[in-house]
This record gives structure tokens, sequence and C-alpha cells, in this order.
């Protein structure tokens, strides 16, 4: 009697330790979401429905392959967009949309706002440009960059 009692009680830890695997799991599954995304290479349409959601700073980072700092911002600007605790002034969740000036789809959209210097971001709220900056900046500089929005 006490060996099938011991084995009701390893059965019942088994199937406590995989309820528990299996709340962890559903949990990771169901975690919260980013706050931000990022857009790379996005086409006019990805940039036009990203820049006018409401409620959202969207920085769009104008940017080429073969810029030197293009490629140095580029990560600053990728962990923005995963790093929670990377905050704007306003509060609100910032998305990345990343525009190739290369791409001759989105030459005029670089002619629109008279893209001159890679990289150059510019910063919207509600569809509308707010701020903007020219060359790569270190993670602090776009941390500053961030708290005058």
């Amino acid at each position: 009697m006490s060996s099938s009692l011991a084995i009701r009680s390893l059965q019942r830890a088994s199937l406590k330790s995989t309820k528990c695997a299996r709340a962890l799991a559903f949990r990771k599954l169901h975690s919260t979401a980013l706050r931000a995304e990022q857009y790379a290479d996005a086409s006019l349409e990805t940039y036009d429905k990203v820049v006018n959601t409401k409620d959202r700073i969207v920085l769009v980072d104008f940017y080429a392959e073969w810029c030197g700092p293009c490629h140095q911002l580029s990560p600053i600007l990728k962990d923005i967009a995963t790093d929670t605790s990377v905050k704007s002034k306003s509060g609100l969740p910032i998305d990345v949309v990343k525009i190739n000036t290369e791409n001759q789809e989105l030459i005029p959209l670089a002619q629109k706002f008279s893209i001159r210097a890679l990289p150059t971001v510019i910063a919207f709220r509600d569809g509308e440009p707010i701020d903007q900056f020219v060359g790569a900046l270190n993670a602090a500089g776009v941390k500053e960059f961030l708290q005058r929005l």
C-alpha cells in the first residue's frame, strides 16, 4: 500500500509539474507585445499606412545601402523599436519605418522631404512631421531626440 501511495504522490507531482509547464508555455505565447514595430525596406504603401497611424510616434529613417553612418544608426533604431524602457516625451509607442532612398518607387518620397544627406530621420505623429535629425547619432543622442517628441 505504501508503494502505491508513493506512486500516486509521484503522479500528482508530475501532473502539477506538467500543468505548471503548460501555464508557463501559455504565458510565453501570450506575453505582452512589443510596444513598437520596425518596418525594414518599407514600400510606399507601408509608409502611408504606418505614418498615418494615430497615437504613435513614427520614426522614418531615410537610408542607403552604401551609407556607412546609416549602418551605424540602424541597430540603434532597431533597439528602440524593441526596448520597452525607451520612451518619447509623450509616452506614445515608437515605430520605425526604413526607407531605402535607392528604391526607384521611393525617390519621390525622399524628394518630398528634401532629403539631401543620409541618414535622415523624420519623426511623425498622427501623419504630420514633428521633428527630425540628420546624420548618425549614438544611442544617447537618439534617446535625447525622443525626449523632444
